[in-house]
C-alpha cells in the first residue's frame, strides 16, 4: 500500500487536468453563477417568482455542495498540472490560497443556507418536492446570525470569482503560460488542427476535381 502511494507520488504530473475535472469545473462556473444571480433576484422580489427562485437557489445551492465534494476526490485521486516555473512566487502562493477559498465558500455556503432554513424553522425544499432533513433545531437567534454570515460570504464569493476570472483572463491572453489552457473546455491543439483539416479536405477536393 505504501509502495502505491509512494508511486503515485513520484508520477509525472499531468500537462492539462483530465476531462472529468475540465466537466465538472465549468458545470460548477454555471451553477455558481446561477445561483449567484437568482439570489440577488430572489433578495430584490415580492414578485411570485420569489418561490420558485429560492426553491431553484437551494437546489443550486445542494448541487454545488455535491459537486465540490467530488470535485475534490477526484483532485486528490487525479492530481493538477504543475503552475509555471517562471510564475512569481507571489502568485503562486495567492492562486493556492484562492483555491483553497473558492472551495471552502463552495461548501460552507450551501451548509449555512441549509442550517440557516433549518433553525428557521421551515422545511429545505428543493426542486422536485425534494425535502431535506433540518440540520439545526429552530432557533431565532441563531438563525439571524447565519443570515447575516450567508449574506457576507455571498459577497465575498462574488468578489474571488471575478478575481478568479481576471487570474484567468491574465493567464490566458496576457502570459499565454499554459495555466488557463490546462482547465480550457478545448486545448488550443485541436483549435489548430481544425482549420489545417479542412485545408487539407479543401485541397483533397481540389485535385480529386481536376482529376
Amino acid at each position: 500500500m505504501s509502495d502505491t502511494l509512494r508511486d503515485r507520488s513520484r508520477a509525472p504530473r499531468p500537462a492539462r487536468f483530465s476531462r472529468l475535472q475540465r466537466s465538472l469545473h465549468w458545470l460548477m462556473a454555471v451553477a455558481v453563477i446561477a445561483m449567484l444571480f437568482i439570489g440577488v433576484g430572489m433578495v430584490s422580489t415580492v414578485s411570485p417568482a420569489y418561490v420558485p427562485l429560492l426553491t431553484t437557489h437551494r437546489t443550486l445551492g445542494i448541487a454545488i455542495l455535491v459537486l465540490a465534494v467530488l470535485r475534490l476526490a477526484v483532485r486528490a485521486a487525479r492530481g493538477t498540472p504543475p503552475l509555471p516555473v517562471d510564475l512569481p512566487r507571489p502568485m503562486k502562493i495567492a492562486a493556492k490560497l484562492s483555491h483553497v477559498a473558492l472551495y471552502g465558500l463552495m461548501i460552507m455556503m450551501p451548509l449555512i443556507g441549509w442550517a440557516m432554513v433549518s433553525s428557521a424553522g421551515n422545511p429545505v425544499l428543493l426542486l422536485g418536492g425534494v425535502q431535506l432533513p433540518p440540520i439545526l433545531p429552530a432557533n431565532g437567534a441563531m438563525h439571524a446570525a447565519l443570515w447575516k454570515a450567508h449574506a457576507a460570504l455571498a459577497f465575498c464569493f462574488f468578489a474571488l470569482i471575478l478575481l478568479h476570472l481576471a487570474a484567468g483572463l491574465f493567464h490566458g491572453l496576457l502570459r499565454r503560460d499554459g495555466v488557463f489552457e490546462s482547465m480550457a473546455p478545448v486545448s488550443s491543439e485541436r483549435r489548430r488542427e481544425a482549420p489545417v483539416m479542412s485545408e487539407s479536405a479543401t485541397r483533397s477536393r481540389r485535385s480529386d476535381d481536376s482529376a
